[in-house]
């Protein structure tokens, strides 16, 4: 992805210019219509965009829906059953078959970086959205606006008013789903933690400046334990080290890089509460309508955070924060305080009170 960014960066806005603008249409939705999506990046961006496509699935329950994503997001993708088919752009096989296509529709729901409204542009349909961020705006029958204060979510649903589409008053959790095979095995993964309730941590993120530290995750962890909640560490094979630093002298389960996505969302399914920086497992989190504690310094509270009662967002709002823009974030001269100033103390205080709430709807929910 780094080296998509430098490409983009380089050479990506005189490729814009190169390319034709094209013809303006009209919507071209129909029961029979061929839409696809484009979605690069990361898994959090992914997760996010699945409420529009169930939307649009709802709206137009015929309709073929194929995604275009990248080999880092497409198990994400595999957790909403409603997607047809789901190429990979990074894989030349599947970029091929999309190329020689022709939809109804193609929607790309990249935010900024041009590469991706290029091959919306080449890519043969009468419709053509994407957010008109930047000089990306010209290859589109239809540019929407995009803003840094829109919940995510909210941003990709937006990108179905061309369609004569609006969003829906209300999203239904959980929107993604665990399918069986992949639930059998992360039950088989938790065993004997299965029939007490535990809380999952993930110490990983995308950048160290979104870390707040293994360290301080043991001492969580090590409360969690005594008030009687085991954990769960989950993450990639990077993070299984950390794992171990979280789980010392703690009776709990490193499962950093034993799982896949859908195994990791198999956990979560299970869980009573998730406590994530600002990253993808976050949002599968909340994709799976697990109550979550999440720790935010760089990232954009607005745009990022979950919503609702179930989640608590802690922020220390720092003058300097948030810092990302469009999915970067420059190195940090006082070492991430935005994070590291979160204590130990108050991310506890948030899991227990989350607890405490969702304890209480599991007893009533069984009564």
């Amino acid at each position: 992805m780094i080296y998509l960014k430098k490409v983009d960066g380089l050479v990506g806005a005189l490729l814009v210019r190169l390319l034709p603008r094209p013809n303006s249409m009209g919507p071209s939705v129909s029961p029979a219509s061929r839409l696809l999506l484009i979605r690069p990046g990361g898994i959090g961006d992914a997760v996010l965009l699945i409420p529009m496509l169930l939307c649009l699935r709802k709206t137009c329950p015929d309709a073929r829906i194929e995604v275009l994503a990248e080999t880092r997001n497409y198990s994400a993708f595999a957790l909403c059953p409603d997607i047809d088919q789901i190429f990979c752009y990074d894989k030349a096989r599947d970029f091929a078959a999309v190329i020689r296509r022709r939809y109804d529709v193609v929607i790309d729901s990249e935010q900024w970086h041009r590469l991706s409204a290029i091959v919306a542009r080449i890519i043969r349909s009468r419709m053509k959205i994407g957010f008109g961020t930047n000089e990306r705006k010209r290859l589109f029958t239809h540019a929407v606006g995009y803003r840094h204060d829109t919940y995510e979510r909210d941003s990709f649903l937006e990108l179905l008013r061309p369609l004569g589409i609006d969003p829906p008053a209300n999203i239904p959790y959980p929107f993604l789903s665990v399918p069986p095979a992949e639930q059998n095995s992360a039950d088989l993964e938790l065993n004997a933690f299965l029939n007490k309730p535990f809380v999952v941590l993930f110490p990983g993120a995308s950048i160290s400046e979104r870390c707040w530290g293994a360290k301080k995750f043991n001492q969580l962890a090590a409360r969690l334990f005594d008030a009687g909640f085991p954990v769960i560490v989950v993450g990639g094979k990077e993070d299984f080290m950390a794992g171990e630093i979280i789980l010392a002298g703690i009776t709990g389960l490193n499962l950093a890089g034993k799982t896949s996505l859908a195994e990791t969302a198999g956990v979560l399914s299970r869980s009573q509460l998730l406590v994530s920086g600002d990253s993808g497992v976050l949002h599968l989190g909340v994709g799976l309508d697990v109550p979550t504690v999440s720790l935010f310094g760089p990232g954009i509270v607005a745009k990022w955070a979950p919503r609702g009662d179930k989640h608590i967002v802690i922020n220390h709002e720092l003058p300097c924060s948030p810092c990302t823009e469009f999915g970067t974030t420059p190195p940090c001269p006082i070492g991430a305080k935005c994070i590291q100033d979160i204590s130990v103390d108050e991310v506890f205080e948030a899991t227990r009170k989350l607890l405490n709430l969702n304890m209480k709807r599991v007893v009533t929910d069984a009564v």
